[in-house]
């Protein structure tokens, strides 16, 4: 079975890693091509290309900046793959690569549920119960094939969006394997379009928050953990926060309502949050009681 894998994060990586130690003949990697990352800018190979070279693999590398290019559609037919298995590309696939062979993603969501770029983001920033992955057969709409098959993944109340995206990579993986070796078996399902909701590309705009509701804010937090993170509107970062309460209605927001030992408490419009850790902007991270000791801040006063 000659599979040719398509991806870019961790998420992906975890898939490819299964794939190769259940035997699997992976004939080539499509990934996204090395990028500048960070202040200096230095140009980095994504996540599933490191650890091709850091784990010696002569699996071939290839990082089109598009799939519409007729050389590239060349290429992966003379390939010859079985299966075309994608997961966290970041390109869409045109007809013309879906025609070579079935094209099976790995998307994480309950499809048709959050089709589109952060739907991990998007379960817990509508603190959902449940999220999961589906093994979808693509076709040339946006995360709109058919159903291969599902498996579910209990979203605990203070888990990270980090910690989500490991167990769901795990669950992926596993599902990849399962789904390649039934496919002959499995009765492709159409997804429920009355039931189809979309997730946006996260943008750093959208970790900014104003004290308006905790409960809110703290999905914030954790969805937008890894990145953008929370800030305010002056660029103070909110590294480590946990919900205090939910109920409360408070005539001013962002007052420090309490100072212990090593967080304080501070009002929403509705409920309170507790803040272990700060980052001023351009500054190293900080404990927020040394952070409000140098602001000269008190219980009554603005964060800022």
């Amino acid at each position: 079975m000659k599979i040719v894998f398509m991806g870019t994060p961790d998420y992906a990586t975890t898939i490819l890693d299964e794939l190769i130690k259940q035997k699997f003949e992976v004939c080539a990697l499509f990934t996204q091509p090395d990028k500048p990352v960070g202040r200096k800018q230095i140009i980095t190979p994504p996540h599933i290309k490191q650890y091709c070279i850091d784990n010696n693999l002569s699996i071939p590398i290839f990082q089109p900046n598009t799939l519409r290019d007729q050389a590239v559609v060349e290429n992966i037919k003379a390939l010859d793959p079985d299966f075309i298995v994608v997961a966290a590309y970041g390109q869409i696939l045109p007809k013309e690569v879906l025609d070579i062979a079935p094209c099976i993603n790995l998307h994480a969501s309950l499809l048709p549920k959050y089709r589109g770029a952060s739907p991990i983001q998007e379960a817990i920033l509508n603190d959902d119960e449940y999220t999961g992955v589906t093994a979808m057969l693509m076709d040339v709409g946006l995360d709109s094939g058919d159903i291969l098959a599902l498996q579910y993944q209990k979203i605990h109340p203070d888990m990270l969006v980090q910690e989500l995206f490991a167990q769901l990579s795990i669950i992926a993986a596993q599902l990849t394997i399962t789904t390649l070796n039934n496919f002959s078996k499995i009765l492709p399902k159409k997804q429920n379009l009355n039931e189809v909701s979309h997730c946006k590309k996260i943008k750093k705009e959208d970790g900014l928050i104003d004290f308006d509701d905790a409960k809110k804010i703290y999905l914030k937090y954790k969805a937008y953990n890894f990145w953008p993170g929370i800030f305010l509107e002056n660029g103070l970062k909110l590294i480590k926060v946990a919900l205090n309460e939910t109920r409360s209605q408070n005539q001013t927001s962002a007052t420090i309502l309490e100072i212990h030992k090593d967080h304080i408490v501070v009002s929403c419009n509705k409920g309170s949050l507790k803040i272990y850790e700060v980052q001023p902007a351009s500054k190293k991270a900080m404990n927020v009681i040394d952070y409000i000791r140098g602001k000269r801040l008190e219980i009554g006063s603005i964060l800022s």
